[in-house]
């Protein structure tokens, strides 16, 4: 098998994440095209890919939904996200001053900060391998990328917890050369539901 076989080729998510953080739209656009560029991902026990991945939340748990190309099931997992909470508010504190340094444009600050993010990521991405090894390996960089898709479907269902800084100049949500981010709304209307 090459290592073409075990990669990830499109990657969606289920929630909309259109306009309401800019910090959160930046990182969500910067993991999908560096993961669809570069990924490792193997499913235990399948012979190859590529892998189309749909991470939608469902409760308190990501569901990973794993087809093939052709859209033969590969497997559905379902992940507590009970130990990631902690992560989860570190994280988004540290968001929450990025963007405030931004604005005051303060590169001593701006670099501190992003060397905490950065270890937040290294200890999320961790504990994501640890976590979904039984089902699915993936290297570091693969479990980077994907912390930052399931943070941006966290913070959506728990948009209070995550703080806007207004940030002028800043675009929308890039989505990157055709190559697949979809976005739905049925996470988030069922989270508006409850």
């Amino acid at each position: 098998m090459t290592a073409a076989m075990f990669r990830l080729y499109d990657v969606s998510l289920d929630g909309s994440l259109s306009g309401r953080n800019s910090h959160l739209e930046r990182e969500l656009a910067i993991a999908v095209d560096d993961l669809l560029e570069y990924n490792t991902f193997v499913p235990v026990g399948h012979e190859g890919g590529p892998y189309q991945l749909r991470l939608a939340l469902a409760d308190a748990r990501l569901a990973l939904d794993i087809t093939t190309e052709t859209g033969a099931p590969v497997v559905r997992h379902y992940l507590s996200l009970r130990s990631f909470r902690r992560l989860f508010k570190d994280y988004s504190r540290i968001c929450e001053s990025y963007d405030t340094a931004l604005i005051n444009a303060n590169p001593q600050r701006l670099g501190a900060i992003d060397t905490g993010r950065r270890a937040i990521h290294d200890d999320a991405s961790d504990l994501l391998r640890e976590r979904l090894a039984p089902k699915v390996a993936v290297d570091k960089n693969t479990a980077r990328r994907l912390f930052t898709l399931i943070y941006a479907l966290f913070a959506e269902r728990h948009r209070a917890a995550v703080p806007e800084v207004p940030q002028p100049g800043l675009s929308g949500l890039r989505i990157g050369a055709g190559v697949g981010i979809a976005i739905g709304n049925e996470a988030s209307r069922a989270g508006q539901r409850r």
